[in-house]
């Protein structure tokens, strides 16, 4: 049987996140991301979550060998017997190579890079609040509520993350254009990648990532 692998890459900020969780609706496909995965292994103390606390006790990032270890575990599980869609996952090439180690010939994989300026991730972050009450989400320029700092759901004070500034989120595109960046290359030489334009409406983006799962099927 014949599994579908879908691999969605982009920038922090990019929507990533919004589009898997459409997607793996709208495909009937797990959604299978690798912060659940260590979430879910180091609440139940499985083998595998106590061997990663061993890591991070240390101060070490757990090893790669761990996380795909950990990924397998959850996609051999029988609701991924059709396929899965990997969030967040690879996020360098070395991650990358080792989970083609690990497939085994029956996937059909689709690898969809969302791309979007890096100077509009920045703008979209910093710009997010959301409700600590209802967990709405608004932005300042691209979603504002009706009266400034207040939620229009539930008349709550909007909130930011912390880490929601301009000098964070340069970092982590530093990061992301040095370690994952390359994994979208590594993927056009094993075979193509789908690149959608992130930076238009998420039905738009949505609609794109659709017919690159169409056609990569056809």
């Amino acid at each position: 049987m014949v599994r579908t692998v879908l691999i969605l890459l982009g920038a922090p900020g990019a929507g990533k996140g919004t589009q898997a969780t459409r997607l793996a609706e709208s495909l009937r496909l797990p959604h299978v991301s690798t912060g659940d995965l260590f979430r879910t292994n180091l609440s139940q103390g499985t083998e595998l979550g106590q061997k990663a606390r061993t890591f991070m006790d240390a101060g070490n990032l757990v090893s790669d060998s761990l996380v795909i270890d950990m990924l397998f575990d959850r996609v051999g599980q029988p609701d991924c017997a059709g396929g899965y869609l990997l969030d967040g996952f690879p996020r360098t090439v070395a991650q990358a190579e080792a989970l083609q180690q690990r497939f085994d010939g029956g996937e059909d994989r689709v690898v969809i890079d969302i791309q979007v300026p890096d100077e509009l991730i920045v703008e979209r972050i910093i710009g997010r609040q959301s409700c600590p009450k209802c967990s709405a989400i608004f932005h300042t320029r691209f979603n504002p509520p009706t009266s400034e700092g207040i939620c229009d759901h539930c008349q709550t004070a909007l909130t930011q993350r912390a880490d929601d500034t301009a000098e964070v989120v340069g970092t982590r595109l530093a990061a992301y254009h040095e370690q994952t960046a390359p994994v979208a290359e590594y993927y056009r030489q094993q075979g193509g990648v789908c690149a959608v334009n992130g930076n238009q409406h998420p039905d738009k983006v949505f609609e794109a990532c659709q017919v690159c799962v169409t056609e990569a099927a056809a």
